[in-house]
């Protein structure tokens, strides 16, 4: 049984660096585990598509409802590929999934509609479409100054040669993300969720010291659903 971890939070959180040093930890303890990074920009339509958005390319308007249909068809077109990952890992890792999907476009609209649009972005993905939900969703709660810092250090991405892009520009979407992954992760919606922040007496803490807190709670939360696994084929012989 797979158990899939979601690294979430605003751009220059530092998502990619923890999903991978995580990955990694966990491999040197002993598990088997892969990343896997959304928007896959060359790997499908809806990436593809994001890529153009994303860039400022798009020629007409985009709302909220349909860039979360474009990032749902992202993951829809990797059902396969997640599938596959997780029938031969035991953990899942991913820098973003489903919850960055609800989050950003739920900073998009009114406050008083945001919970009702995330709710609805992820029926749309864990219902229509299929995608797996995640068992775990780890929040880097990195404050907005430290991030755009990071931001800055970013490699060349596939998409864009601008510094940031249509998300990364935009001061007031990245205010409202991180208001609403703290609404999210304090809701529990999209499953359970961890809170790591990033910053320690003002200093941004060593990459490996962040994995090093998120392993822990990975291992933690694959004993729980083995635990539960394990009762529910106990009580299926029953």
């Amino acid at each position: 049984m797979s158990v899939l971890v979601a690294i979430e939070g605003a751009d220059g959180a530092g998502k990619a660096t923890a999903a991978a040093n995580v990955s990694a930890a966990l491999i040197s303890r002993g598990f088997s585990s892969t990343v896997i990074s959304f928007p896959r920009y060359k790997d499908t339509v809806g990436g593809v598509c994001l890529g153009e958005f994303l860039a400022g390319r798009m020629p007409v308007p985009v709302t909220p409802k349909a860039a979360a249909v474009l990032y749902g068809l992202d993951r829809l077109e990797s059902v396969a590929a997640i599938n596959e990952a997780a029938r031969t890992h035991d953990v899942v890792v991913f820098d973003r999934y489903i919850p960055s999907n609800m989050v950003y476009q739920a900073s998009k609209v009114a406050s008083e509609d945001a919970s009702a649009l995330m709710r609805w972005i992820y029926a749309l993905e864990t219902d229509t479409f299929q995608v797996p939900a995640p068992d775990l969703s780890i929040y880097l709660d990195t404050p907005l100054e430290a991030a755009r810092g990071l931001m800055q250090l970013k490699d060349k991405r596939s998409y864009t040669d601008r510094q940031y892009d249509e998300h990364e520009a935009d001061t007031a979407l990245q205010r409202a993300v991180r208001v609403n992954y703290s609404s999210i992760a304090e809701m529990g919606l999209a499953g359970p969720w961890q809170t790591v922040r990033t910053i320690k007496n003002e200093t941004l803490r060593p990459p490996l010291e962040i994995a090093s807190e998120i392993v822990d709670l990975v291992i933690h939360r694959v004993a729980e659903v083995r635990e539960r696994e394990s009762a529910r084929a106990i009580a299926s012989r029953a």
